[in-house]
């Protein structure tokens, strides 16, 4: 017998993202894929005004083999810890993926965001998936100790680019 499968009810509406956000991080991550890696930001905003902006850290790209990862930097955890205003919290992590976007083994445990209702974003194709907004992007959201994945047609219940 299977385990059963965690579902996230439906927000009651969509988080808004600020589009000025996701160009942000599509031209990071397009720069970043032009050289064959990948990127990573967070997404920082308030629970009222959504996604309001794109932070990306100080990082450290690089190849294990025929893969891609990409590290934090010290210096880019503290730019982290002293980027949001008073009001603020990060809504979401966004990253980028050579190939199809998907929640890796990685991803998956990375602890970057551990508050409910967090959602992390993979982008693929070096960023350029985000030319089409989110609608290419693997987005998922934190629950219970686990990244549940959003049905791509369900995605817009959650998030609208404004």
């Amino acid at each position: 017998m299977s385990p059963p499968v965690q579902t996230m009810p439906r927000p009651a509406q969509p988080t808004p993202v600020a589009a000025g956000a996701l160009e942000t991080a599509r031209v990071f991550f397009e720069q970043q894929g032009s050289f064959g890696f990948e990127g990573t930001a967070m997404l920082a905003g308030t629970p009222l005004l959504g996604i309001t902006r794109c932070v990306i850290p100080d990082q450290r790209p690089y190849r294990v083999g025929r893969g891609v990862a990409v590290e934090v930097t010290d210096k880019g955890k503290l730019e982290l810890a002293a980027a949001l205003g008073l009001d603020e919290r990060w809504l979401a992590r966004i990253h980028s993926h050579p190939d199809e976007a998907f929640h890796s083994h990685v991803d998956d445990t990375n602890p970057a965001l551990t508050a409910a209702g967090s959602l992390s974003i993979v982008v693929p194709f070096f960023g350029l998936g985000l030319r089409r907004g989110l609608e290419p992007c693997a987005v998922h959201v934190y629950s219970r100790g686990d990244w549940l994945p959003i049905a791509p047609g369900d995605v817009a219940d959650y998030l609208v680019v404004v």
